[in-house]
């Protein structure tokens, strides 16, 4: 039975920001990764962040990750433990995990759930087959692997990710055919929207795709036009010869260990799914549980890593290290979420954590 103050689940920029904001206060912290390597989502994110300098705005994501992991690598309380996938969180407090074949138990003082998100999917006609993928897989693909997904894609969603990973996409000597958003106007930053747009690429709103076709993979897509009721207008299908199509269509929060470990959960769309309640501090219906990152509620990676602060900071003042410092560093990690989430961009997330306060986030 491995023994330790604060167990961080997850790797991530989340993950890791909670591991070093602990480890500074004192406590010691042990993170447990699925992955060989940490850094989660921003090891393949080779886009230059927003935000502040607090938020390493102006550097590229997997620059950060690897300013993460320095990090907490130079932090003798901080012990990780990659390759390995948490099983269970149960009744007792011990937590379950697997590495290399072998079952681990563990058994900390509290818990920082960090496990992110997984890529939604939508349905259509004939969307098992080979050359469709989620925009993530793209990114690895690409950005981790140096492997192109192939010469001509269809990317879906005009959010953010979708915009970032065609333009990476274009950087990489792929053809872009178009983007299709089935809402109304474009979900990502104009600053990206406009870029694509200078390199030729029609972004087309009010449109979605009726179907793949090809034979043993992709080698077309129909898509159509939609009307104000979100309904496919006839006549208006359009067939793109394409050997890739890209699904970039919102991230769910990974929250299956908030539900084994019984938090009280809530689905809320404007987080993306289910989230857990939480206080102000990040700590769940469960004592002495937190959550940060994705998993709390789908934001940008900027709010993630501040979350993970504020956890880990939570987490360890809970175990009373850093009382003189604690509850500073807690008031400016929640000044720095409320300044990322003011503005158009951050009114979804606003939104989201008003519901979950009326179901009573802010009192769990």
């Amino acid at each position: 039975m491995k023994e330790i103050e604060v167990l961080i689940i997850g790797g991530g920029p989340a993950g890791l920001c909670a591991a070093a904001a602990a480890a500074d206060l004192g406590a010691g912290v042990l993170i447990i990764e699925r992955d060989d390597k940490l850094g989660g989502q921003l090891v393949k994110q080779t886009h230059k962040f927003f935000g502040s300098r607090k938020q390493y705005a102006g550097e590229r994501g997997y620059q950060i990750g690897n300013l993460l992991i320095e990090q907490c690598s130079t932090k003798a309380k901080v012990e990780v433990w990659s390759g390995t996938t948490a099983l269970g969180i149960y009744e007792d407090g011990v937590v379950t995990a697997e590495k290399n074949g072998q079952h681990l138990k563990i058994k900390p003082q509290k818990i920082i759930i960090a496990t992110g998100a997984s890529e939604k999917m939508i349905t259509f006609p004939n969307n098992d087959m080979p050359g469709i993928y989620g925009a993530g897989a793209v990114q690895t693909l690409m950005n981790v692997h140096g492997i192109v997904p192939g010469q001509r894609v269809l990317m879906i969603g005009a959010g953010n990710i979708g915009l970032i990973v065609s333009y990476q996409l274009l950087q990489a000597g792929v053809d872009v055919a178009a983007i299709i958003e089935a809402a109304p106007t474009i979900g990502g930053y104009l600053v990206h929207a406009s870029k694509i747009r200078r390199a030729g690429v029609p972004i087309l709103t009010s449109h979605t795709i009726k179907e793949a076709y090809g034979g043993e993979s992709v080698e077309g897509a129909i898509i159509c036009q939609l009307d104000e009721n979100w309904q496919p207008i006839p006549g208006s299908e359009e067939d793109l010869k394409v050997d890739v199509i890209c699904l970039a269509v919102g991230l769910s929060p990974l929250t299956e260990l908030c539900f084994q470990a019984d938090c009280q959960m809530n689905y809320i769309p404007e987080l993306s799914g289910h989230v857990p309640l939480r206080n102000d501090y990040l700590e769940t219906t469960r004592p002495g549980l937190y959550v940060a990152g994705d998993v709390s509620g789908v934001e940008e990676a900027s709010s993630a890593m501040v979350e993970g602060r504020l956890a880990g900071i939570s987490a360890a003042y809970s175990l009373a290290y850093g009382k003189d410092v604690a509850p500073k560093l807690q008031a400016e990690a929640l000044a720095e979420l409320s300044e990322l989430r003011a503005g158009p961009a951050g009114q979804k997330t606003m939104q989201g954590l008003k519901k979950l306060m009326e179901k009573g986030g802010a009192g769990c």
